[in-house]
């Protein structure tokens, strides 16, 4: 069982992501931005950070960069619904597993988390 952080401000999103995950067999913790995601890091061992790059306090790409200093055993798996965020992320090429473009189905944000692992 892998421990996954998911970090999106979208309740709605964030919930679902959560259940499909546990559905899974994983083990998941939910928080609605970057800042707490760190905190949530801080206090916990985790197997994989996925997380939204559009968020407010801390956006995605600030945190990959932030948990990939700090927590470099982390892996890193990020969501997007912007085009223009999706190239901001893809400096981080050495830092990130990959990005998932949203809309997504719960098959393929599962499918993508056990590749994430995997790697």
């Amino acid at each position: 069982m892998s421990r996954i952080l998911v970090s999106d401000d979208e309740p709605d999103i964030r919930d679902v992501i959560q259940r499909a995950l546990k559905a899974a067999g994983h083990d998941v913790t939910a928080v609605a931005d970057g800042a707490a995601a760190l905190q949530k890091l801080s206090e916990q061992r985790f197997d994989l950070l996925l997380t939204d790059i559009v968020m407010p306090i801390m956006d995605g790409v600030a945190l990959a960069l932030k948990v990939g200093k700090e927590h470099p055993d982390v892996r890193i798996l990020m969501m997007t619904g912007y085009a223009d965020q999706r190239d901001r992320a893809y400096n981080l090429d050495s830092l990130i597993e990959d990005i998932v473009v949203k809309p997504f189905t719960v098959d393929e944000i599962v499918l993508k988390v056990q590749e994430a692992l995997s790697d």
